[in-house]
């Protein structure tokens, strides 16, 4: 069995992570792709993106089946967005009922909201094994070496 990288990301900073992830753990990847996409710039993506979250919107995907059974470590990354994950990570945990997984989870954010965020999604992996919460702030404005460094100290763990 092995690890696989779900995550979704509107502006790069959740993939940045998600890729450093997956390359240091040799784990397969995959991006949530919704069939509409929110704005990524202007006060739409704020109004859309935040509302829909708050609301917990379930947005269409348009991935394949994603087979999870083929691993037992999922590494789940999201934004966070008013506060919680983002709405393709609502539809992903709606839509894969996890047993028995480990599981680790990764945010990225401009400020705060990665510890609700965590509580939240803990709450809808029952009956899985959370290993480890870690967050990033404004991971593509960050010095790389540090980031890579909390990264490879994050994947040395598991």
């Amino acid at each position: 069995m092995g690890a696989v990288v779900i995550y979704y990301s509107l502006e790069g900073n959740t993939e940045f992570i998600a890729k450093l992830l997956s390359l240091n753990l040799e784990a397969d990847i995959i991006k949530l792709e919704p069939r509409k996409e929110i704005p990524k710039k202007g006060l739409l993506k704020y109004i859309i993106g935040g509302l829909s979250a708050i609301l917990h919107h379930k947005p269409e995907l348009s991935n394949e089946r994603i087979p999870l059974d083929k691993y037992d470590t999922v590494i789940l990354g999201t934004p966070i967005w008013a506060g919680t994950y983002s709405t393709p990570i609502n539809t992903f945990l709606s839509e894969y009922k996890m047993s028995g997984k480990n599981i680790i989870l990764f945010a990225c954010h401009s400020g705060s909201g990665a510890n609700k965020a965590f509580n939240q999604i803990s709450k809808e992996l029952e009956g899985n094994k959370i290993l480890h919460a870690i967050d990033f702030v404004d991971p593509v404005r960050q010095n790389l070496e540090q980031l890579e460094n909390r990264v490879v100290a994050l994947c040395n763990t598991i």
